[in-house]
């Protein structure tokens, strides 16, 4: 019998060194799953597999030792339980996110809905080399959002608010970017050091700073044979439909302008970063 193993990979069926046997990738969005779910999940290993998951190192859930005469069955369990096979290949790959803002007091935006939002647009799609978007809630940065090739990462653009302000204090102590300075009965930021962390506004005692979330986004990061940090070349977005149309133009470039099986970050080299900043921040501009 022919096995088309290649359709199986992209269906997230990775073959091991056992023959015929496959560590199957399941899609975690988020790094979140159902109490349910993971029922399902235990279920299938325990049925299918040797009895026990693995822990990918970008959240997802991988159940080795599936066998190639199961495969079938197993996916229409898994899919009756509410879990999906993940992908491989050429493709954008599962959304990561860390707990962002509904559970992290650092948070700075609510890091699942939007993942979700991503991976609802982009999830699986074709593209010449994978594709990998992380998204973190602050500038503490837990997922390192410069290791994906779009990273998210959650900030906050600030405004001081003289009318509630008490000149306390406070928030010259939060900040650790010394990016406030008290001059007289006045507070002065100093908008070149300030890394939108939002500390100054979580820490004020009277809400004398406001914070308005947003996305510094970054480009081009990979930490696999190559290592890169992703670049931030826009300010900071105010919101997901601006998100989008960047992220549209980011793959519509790497589409245009990769060599099949090369990098996000090495077409952007190759092709220069010039053009790739002017291509997005025409989307930007919108």
């Amino acid at each position: 019998m022919s096995v088309d193993y290649k359709a199986l990979k992209n269906g997230g069926f990775m073959r091991q060194v056992q023959k015929n046997n496959f560590s199957l990738r399941l899609k975690v969005v988020g790094g979140n799953l159902t109490a349910e779910q993971l029922v399902t999940i235990a279920e299938i290993a325990q049925k299918y597999g040797a009895g026990r998951v693995h822990l990918t190192s970008r959240q997802g859930v991988e159940i080795p030792f599936i066998k190639l005469a199961d495969v079938e069955n197993v996916k229409a369990e898994l899919l009756a339980g509410g879990v999906e096979t993940g992908v491989c290949g050429p493709r954008v790959r599962t959304v990561t996110a860390c707990q962002g803002s509904e559970i992290c007091p650092s948070g700075c935006i609510d890091t699942y809905p939007l993942a979700c939002k991503i991976s609802e647009r982009y999830f699986g799609r074709q593209l010449p080399h994978k594709f990998k978007f992380g998204v973190t809630g602050c500038v503490n940065n837990c997922l390192k959002a410069e290791e994906n090739d779009l990273g998210v990462k959650g900030g906050y653009e600030v405004e001081w608010l003289p009318e509630a302000c008490t000149l306390c204090g406070v928030c010259l102590k939060a900040c650790r970017e010394g990016a406030i300075e008290q001059a007289g009965e006045k507070l002065v930021l100093h908008s070149e050091k300030c890394n939108n962390c939002g500390r100054c506004v979580k820490s004020c005692p009277f809400d004398a700073w406001k914070g308005t979330p947003g996305y510094i986004l970054s480009f081009g990061g990979t930490f696999g044979n190559l290592i890169a940090k992703g670049e931030e070349v826009l300010p900071i977005v105010q919101d997901t439909e601006t998100l989008f149309r960047v992220a549209d133009a980011a793959l519509a470039f790497f589409d245009q302008h990769a060599n099949p099986s090369e990098r996000f970050r090495v077409a952007i080299e190759r092709a220069g970063w010039a053009p790739f900043k002017q291509a997005i921040e025409e989307a930007y501009h919108g």
